[in-house]
């Protein structure tokens, strides 16, 4: 939820005005929408770039998964992988969006890893996936931007871990 959503909703219980101070937290994130929305924007655009890379790099470290037997032996698991990626890399995104890490727990991560699991995919294996997503991503980003877009990855890793 939207720290407006927030602020309004936590007002409204209360039977009150937002406070000042939440105001200047409504106007802070207002000032930094632009930001997350050109980071969003960057990654939308360089998508295959980036899911390209992020694969290289987790193939090159886990050789074993393309390896026959492997999770992403065949091309049809291959593609299902880039597929992930490309999915994870837009939840992200939301996230940027909203400024908040709820639309990626509402839409990408209840039972993230019982389906996995389920699947006989390795969660450390995506796991290690989004980490190299995240590398590849940052990478097309200058430092303050990347400093915006870090936690958005490090949610998904953490509750995926």
């Amino acid at each position: 939820m939207s720290i407006v959503s927030q602020v309004i909703l936590k007002a409204d219980d209360e039977l009150r005005y937002p406070s000042s101070g939440e105001l200047k937290g409504i106007n802070e994130f207002l000032l930094s929408g632009e930001q997350r929305i050109r980071i969003a924007e960057i990654m939308a655009e360089n998508d295959k770039k980036i899911v390209e890379e992020a694969s290289k790099q987790l193939f090159r470290k886990r050789p074993d998964f393309r390896a026959p037997g492997g999770n992403a032996s065949g091309q049809r698991q291959y593609n299902q992988c880039l597929r992930d990626y490309s999915w994870y890399l837009r939840l992200v995104t939301y996230g940027l969006i909203a400024g908040d890490i709820e639309p990626i727990d509402k839409i990408g991560l209840i039972g993230v890893k019982e389906m996995y699991n389920s699947l006989n995919v390795p969660v450390p294996g995506m796991v290690e996936a989004i980490r190299c997503l995240k590398e590849a991503a940052l990478a097309l980003l200058n430092t303050e931007d990347a400093d915006e877009a870090a936690p958005y990855f490090d949610y998904i890793i953490q509750v995926m871990s």
